[in-house]
């Protein structure tokens, strides 16, 4: 599975694509904005769009994926059901956040833990993972060992639970419970921010370390 990072709106929000090296079929993982930009990437590297992830319900993750799905006939798939009430108010999101002109998102597909996605001939898994919104879930690849987990994770940080329907103690078992037993070997690409992996935020996370 390859991948390039996209920075989109204002919040330079990690828009992913991961795409099958064999098919050249990509996802497209957050698309947050900048609908042209993101285009503009698939059309370069020559890849072929199959379909819109979201990790989650926020502004800055699905706030392109209506225009994307229309321009390139795309299903919009994730993020859980959970987070419907996040994507059915997308216009109250752009006035508390002051960017954007995003639309209400009706997934076509919602997701659940053990789920699979298929991108050409590779699979993603979905782990749910609560605590930032209550739908939040990730993408991983087995073989990879690769992992797009949204704004659950950062490098030396973890996901914010202060807006709606957040929890905090609900976010570290995610983390501890869903993603260590992945591995410490996973490199993730985390909604925000620098690329790192499982093991090295074990060792070093002032939040979810294995010191705390």
């Amino acid at each position: 599975m390859h991948y390039r990072i996209i920075p989109v709106t204002p919040f330079q929000q990690n828009c992913t694509l991961f795409w099958c090296e064999k098919t050249r079929h990509t996802a497209i993982i957050d698309p947050g904005g900048d609908s042209q930009k993101v285009i503009d990437q698939i059309n370069a590297i020559e890849l072929i769009p199959e379909c819109i992830l979201l990790t989650h319900g926020h502004l800055d993750h699905a706030g392109g994926a209506n225009e994307l799905a229309q321009r390139l006939q795309l299903p919009i798939i994730g993020p859980h059901r959970e987070d419907a009430f996040l994507l059915d108010n997308m216009d109250q999101q752009t006035t508390m956040f002051g960017f954007g002109d995003a639309i209400a998102c009706k997934p076509d597909r919602w997701l659940n833990q053990g789920d699979e996605v298929p991108v050409g001939e590779e699979r993603l898994e979905v782990y749910h993972c609560p605590g930032h919104t209550p739908g939040h879930i990730i993408f991983f690849h087995r073989n990879d060992q690769l992992a797009q987990v949204g704004d659950v994770l950062f490098s030396g940080s973890i996901g914010r639970t202060d807006f709606p329907r957040g929890d905090h103690s609900t976010l570290i078992h995610s983390i501890r419970d869903q993603l260590w037993p992945l591995g410490d070997d996973v490199r993730f690409v985390p909604g925000h921010g620098p690329e790192s992996t499982f093991g090295e935020e074990r060792r070093t996370n002032p939040f979810v370390g294995d010191g705390r």
